[in-house]
């Protein structure tokens, strides 16, 4: 098995390509260890001493470390870990684990404005932040903002201020009036 990997436009976050499917569909996020029982592999992830965070897109797993943690020490252990993993048999993901679109419900009037906002994220934001190891998910829209969930390498990551104000409210403001600002959410 050969795992490849990929640096991120989040320095204390990197990719790693097992080269096999992560997850059928969706995303997993786990910000903590705590967040982690779901998942045999993000456990091993975390068992890895510097490991703040595991994000599971399709086809890669993306690591965050802590900022006193050089990659250099830790990728190794990493590596292996995925490499274990994969040659143990068991699922990324435990039985109780169900794939959603990672999108936050919405009821209200702005149904139709909602609908719109998931699809331009879907379509156009989330291949691309994909690319980097990270996500991004709708989770509200309140009075034009949209307020929105990072995930992966895009939380936390120094040029993420600018990929959602230059680039995702933009978008959003071009295709959908109503919209006026975009804002992250913890």
């Amino acid at each position: 098995m050969f795992i490849q990997t990929e640096s991120t436009p989040n320095p204390a976050t990197l990719k790693f390509l097992p080269g096999q499917a992560v997850l059928d569909m969706g995303t997993a996020d786990f910000p903590t260890a705590d967040a982690a029982d779901g998942s045999p592999l993000a456990q091993r992830l975390f068992a890895v001493d510097g490991v703040t965070g595991v994000f599971f897109g399709t086809d890669f797993v993306t690591v965050t470390k802590a900022d006193a943690i050089e990659w250099d020490h830790i990728k190794p252990a990493l590596l292996g870990a995925i490499m274990e993993h994969y040659q143990s048999g068991q699922p990324v993901m435990g039985d109780d684990h169900k794939a959603t679109s990672g999108h936050a419900e919405h009821t209200g009037d702005d149904g139709e404005i909602v609908g719109q906002i998931k699809e331009l994220l879907d379509s156009r934001v989330r291949p691309a932040v994909a690319q980097d190891g990270g996500d991004i998910t709708f989770h509200g829209f309140e009075r034009g903002v949209v307020y929105l969930h990072m995930q992966g390498a895009c939380a936390g990551c120094p040029s993420s201020t600018l990929t959602l104000k230059m680039g995702i409210e933009n978008l959003l403001r071009h295709y959908i009036p109503e919209v006026t600002e975009v804002r992250p959410v913890a």
